[in-house]
């Protein structure tokens, strides 16, 4: 791979590393046409089908402005996909029987019962329907990376909306609301739980919180354009309602997205080791699909010692990860939006592989998700980031191609 500079449409299926099995070779084909079409700079995508990894391939630079070739290591920060593996945790939570998803979040955690929040249930968290997904005042990205001050912010908001009533994506919220809660009820940080109950017992180059000695592995994220005539973005970016939210300094929209100001150098060592459950989270595409994977089932390889048998979710908890609590017109994102406790789900926002699939896509880029019916989990990671926060042409690409080849 030596020799392609960010001229990264130079890409043959020649400079892709990594493995498919027999009939996901169309799966390698459009990863190719990500680079030579789509303006892909540096990227992996992973799958697994009945826990078994059928698909591992990387390409490009690990940085996005950079030449050094991604490695079979490299690990990007994945935005929003965090919030699919952070979601798992207060489901594990209540599959254990730790917390209850109809009690109060005041019960585990006092300090929120305030400013009409008293009942504004954990299933209302998980769903995007705390109805709190801006701040009056927005925080500095210090306050927002120390671990305290968004909680403590979160307590003190009044609700946008009636909680219960209706749904809007909480971008950063999301994050600040799951960490105080796993806190309040575990005494551990979800970072800190995920890396014990997780990402360990599964082996999974995840983190939500990068270890020091594990940062010579993460590439540098970016802005880049999309080619002209790809047709790209948010699919739906050209409603004018979409396009007018995100202008409109005063919307739920820009004011969700804007919840710290300005915004943090996600490159940054300190942006990093952060424990950022929102949006912080670095992975390879190969832990997001094996992640998603042992959710729905057994997964090969190492990996087995983890609490509650031979898969993370018992299948009363897989059912309730893909039960629909919100759905229609989003108040953050505008567009139709479906979520689950925790997880969205496939539609028109954010298409996956079939009516059953449950995961998280990043802005700009990044999707993980599994497919139960078809036995399907799938990690997709890049460091080039697009306007786009659902739907990315790159990842879609990718999930046509295993579509069909399944």
């Amino acid at each position: 791979m030596s020799g392609m500079g960010s001229g990264s449409g130079m890409i043959d299926v020649a400079d892709v590393q990594g493995t498919v099995a027999d009939g996901f070779e169309p799966v390698r084909a459009a990863f190719v046409r990500n680079f030579q079409e789509r303006g892909e700079r540096g990227a992996a995508v992973a799958v697994y089908r009945d826990g078994h990894k059928v698909v591992d391939l990387w390409a490009g630079t690990r940085d996005v402005d950079g030449t050094e070739p991604w490695a079979v290591d490299t690990a990007q920060v994945v935005r929003s996909a965090t919030k699919g593996v952070a979601a798992a945790v207060p489901l594990l939570l209540h599959q254990r029987g730790r917390i209850d998803l109809d009690a109060p979040v005041g019960t585990y955690w006092p300090e929120f019962k305030t400013a009409g929040k008293e009942r504004v249930l954990v299933r209302h968290v998980l769903s995007h329907r705390a109805g709190v997904p801006v701040l009056d005042r927005p925080l500095t990205p210090a306050e927002a990376l120390d671990g305290e001050s968004g909680a403590r912010a979160l307590a003190a908001q009044r609700p946008a909306w009636e909680p219960g009533t209706d749904h809007g994506y909480h971008a950063h919220t999301y994050g600040w609301l799951v960490a105080e809660l796993v806190k309040r009820v575990t005494g551990r940080s979800v970072g800190r739980w995920i890396a014990d109950e997780i990402a360990r017992p599964l082996g999974l180059d995840f983190w939500i919180g990068l270890p020091a000695e594990e940062a010579h592995r993460v590439g540098r994220i970016g802005k880049i354009e999309e080619p002209a005539g790809t047709g790209g973005e948010l699919r739906l970016r050209a409603k004018r309602s979409v396009s007018e939210a995100y202008r409109d300094p005063d919307s739920l929209t820009r004011r969700a997205f804007g919840v710290i100001d300005p915004l943090p150098d996600e490159n940054s060592p300190e942006y990093r080791a952060a424990e950022m459950p929102a949006s912080g989270g670095i992975s390879t595409a190969r832990a997001l699909a094996r992640c998603y994977a042992a959710m729905i089932g057994p997964v090969d390889g190492p990996g087995h010692g983890y609490r509650g048998g031979d898969r993370l979710f018992a299948p009363a908890t897989l059912t309730l990860a893909r039960t629909e609590e919100s759905a229609g017109p989003d108040r953050v994102l505008v567009v139709g939006t479906r979520f689950g406790p925790g997880f969205m789900l496939h539609g028109s926002g954010a298409p996956m592989l079939g009516p059953g699939s449950f995961g998280h896509p990043g802005r700009g880029g990044s999707l993980g998700f599994a497919d139960p019916e078809s036995g399907i989990a799938f990690g997709y990671v890049t460091n080039g980031m697009r306007k786009g926060v659902t739907a990315d042409p790159r990842a879609q690409a990718l999930v046509r191609a295993v579509r069909s080849a399944t």
